[in-house]
């Protein structure tokens, strides 16, 4: 199973306003694990960053300038989300932009939910967490996430951290694939995977003290007599 965890960093909030997609960042789990591939890119809007905007992501127009227009690398964009499916936090407004600016190039495009299949990681926070916070800060301390780089929104930061959220929030892997580097299509290239030391020493193995065993089978006995005799370490 591919999935796609994505985000994006806009002009402002309205696409009906005129506002346009200014970055993507994209980190891909195969089997519900890292794999290390992503795909980063920023994009020319060919219009100001809204100030509002700015001051969320820190993303400036001088920035922008001389980065490739959404032509230039729909396709390429495309060819990495595939068939996917995707994991997007607040999915309407991303999936919005990203229909938006597909229908610029091509009235009458197909919708992303007509190509891939949606996860919205904030309404299943909001059902696993309802009456609280389900922000991605929020959700990260909830979680344990590290979000100490966060000081201000970026795309692809946002996507890694919201994979880890994702998977702890849905109780499965979040440990990266060591089957090799692997490279994303477009944008930037992938971090290396660092592996562990064939010829380290083996970790000791510590047993436990007669202390230990004893204190152990006291609390075993206590959990089979306040469970009416269904402790199920003692009947393994």
């Amino acid at each position: 199973m591919r999935q796609v965890v994505l985000d994006t960093e806009t002009t402002g909030l309205e696409t009906s306003q005129g506002h346009r997609i200014i970055e993507i960042g994209c980190v891909e789990l195969v089997n519900r694990r890292l794999t290390g591939r992503h795909y980063h890119q920023y994009i020319n809007p060919q219009r100001e960053v809204d100030a509002g905007a700015f001051e969320v992501h820190g993303i400036s127009n001088e920035m922008l300038a001389d980065k490739p227009v959404f032509a230039r690398i729909a396709n390429e964009f495309l060819d990495f989300i595939g068939d996917a499916e995707l994991v997007i936090h607040n999915a309407p407004f991303d999936i919005g932009f990203i229909d938006h600016e597909f229908r610029l190039l091509k009235p009458g495009h197909p919708s992303v939910t007509q190509r891939c299949n949606i996860i919205d990681s904030l309404v299943l926070a909001r059902a696993k967490h309802p009456g609280q916070k389900n922000n991605l800060d929020a959700l990260c301390k909830r979680y344990g996430v590290d979000n100490s780089q966060r000081d201000l929104h970026g795309a692809l930061l946002d996507a890694e951290i919201l994979a880890d959220v994702y998977l702890l929030m849905t109780g499965g892997q979040t440990a990266l694939m060591l089957g090799g580097n692997q490279s994303k299509s477009g944008g930037s290239n992938v971090s290396e995977i660092r592996r562990l030391d064939p010829n380290r020493k083996p970790l000791p193995v510590i047993p436990a003290s007669v202390e230990e065993l004893t204190i152990h089978a006291q609390k075993l006995e206590e959990i089979e007599k306040s469970s009416g005799g269904n402790c199920v370490w003692l009947k393994s």
